[in-house]
């Protein structure tokens, strides 16, 4: 830590854990390890237990990362584990990568995409979508692959359009989605 950064404030250079519950909070406006938790599972319907084996750091104000594994808290490193979540502001965000490494079960916000619209989303495309008829805000954009449903990446639903939030640089020509 900073000499010149205060235990309770939040260091923009170093990884801090996410403390176990909003009871734990030192610094003000972290999200604490329950609150991450209970917001995959009201959101995607992603159940608590598929998180157990991880711990949850902060870097910056509200990049929420997950690793697997342990390490001292804080820790001064540029990366650590995955990105996962985006807290400081008024709707949380979750990162691409993270909604297709835990939503593959998802229960809740999933929108299934025919082919031509799945191409079109992993192109970085907004469309209209009007048939939605679930929650408006952040949701898992899935296609079936292989058979399976499959994640693509994270969509943000308003007012009958799916507006594409997959990152210029992981967006893919897929040649056959079907």
């Amino acid at each position: 830590m900073s000499d010149d950064t205060a235990p309770d404030e939040n260091w923009g250079q170093q990884f801090d854990r996410l403390p176990p519950t909003a009871a734990d909070r030192v610094v003000e406006g972290r999200p604490s390890r329950e609150e991450v938790v209970d917001w995959w599972d009201e959101r995607f319907g992603v159940g608590p237990s598929v998180f157990d084996s991880y711990t949850f750091w902060e870097k910056g104000a509200g990049k929420i990362w997950a690793f697997h594994g342990e390490v001292v808290d804080p820790i001064e490193v540029e990366g650590l584990g995955m990105r996962i979540l985006r807290t400081r502001q008024r709707h949380w965000k979750p990162s691409t990568n993270a909604v297709q490494r835990f939503c593959g079960d998802a229960t809740k916000n999933v929108v299934e995409l025919s082919p031509g619209e799945a191409k079109a989303f992993v192109d970085g495309r907004d469309q209209q979508l009007d048939r939605w008829d679930g929650d408006w805000g952040y949701l898992t954009a899935a296609h079936e692959i292989a058979g399976e449903l499959e994640p693509l990446g994270v969509g943000l639903y308003l007012h009958g359009e799916l507006r594409s939030t997959v990152p210029k640089g992981r967006q893919e020509d897929l040649v056959k989605l079907d």
